[in-house]
């Protein structure tokens, strides 16, 4: 029996997580609705003329015109089981290192969009994951700070140079926070609050 990937996992959370749901409802991805959500997770495996887009400010608007007409046109069901199905066979291989990270965030953001939400419990190997790719550099450009990330039993992180600003959170808190989900990460702040208060609010991420 093949073994599920991490990234299969969570694409099969957020997939049940849309279902459950529906198409209208809230995601913290300002402007977005679930029907976004899903038809940008297809665009993006599937549409990569549309990809430069999203890293690439110019080209931002022919990428939300497709997003808009995958969800547009694509019934509900339909757009979710194209989620669902996967990556098209060429990048089957990459599904881990493209996905793992980028669905476990989706979920959140769907999840802490809604009404009296609550941490998801972490596998152990999802944490490792999460904090295998956790880093301090994008958070220590925006601040002149020393930025170090501390998790319970992992050895402590840091990038930049000036006062130190630690946070502390598990993996996956911390990785909602360093993609620009600040307001809805549970992270602990200690140091300059001179610095803090501007790091709780960069725009962060990609």
């Amino acid at each position: 029996m093949a073994t599920v990937t991490l990234a299969q996992q969570e694409r099969s959370v957020i997939c049940d997580l849309f279902l459950e749901l529906g198409p209208e409802a809230a995601t913290l991805c300002e402007g977005w609705r679930t029907a976004d959500l899903a038809a940008h997770l297809v665009v993006r495996e599937r549409r990569p003329d549309s990809g430069p887009g999203l890293v690439w400010p110019p080209l931002s608007a022919y990428t939300d015109k497709v997003r808009r007409a995958v969800r547009d046109r694509t019934p509900w069901p339909a757009l979710v089981a194209q989620v669902r199905s996967g990556p098209p066979l060429l990048l089957r291989p990459f599904d881990s290192a493209m996905n793992t990270i980028e669905f476990f965030i989706h979920i959140e953001d769907v999840r802490r969009a809604q009404a009296g939400w609550q941490p998801r419990p972490l596998a152990p190997e999802m944490a490792d994951a999460l904090w295998a790719r956790l880093g301090a550099g994008g958070m220590a450009k925006k601040v002149p700070a020393t930025i170090e990330l501390r998790s319970p039993e992992r050895t402590a992180k840091e990038s930049g140079t000036g006062p130190r600003l630690v946070l502390e959170g598990d993996p996956g808190e911390l990785t909602m926070f360093g993609a620009g989900r600040q307001g809805a990460a549970l992270v602990e702040i200690t140091g300059d609050d001179g610095l803090a208060a501007p790091l709780r609010s960069a725009a962060l991420g990609i």
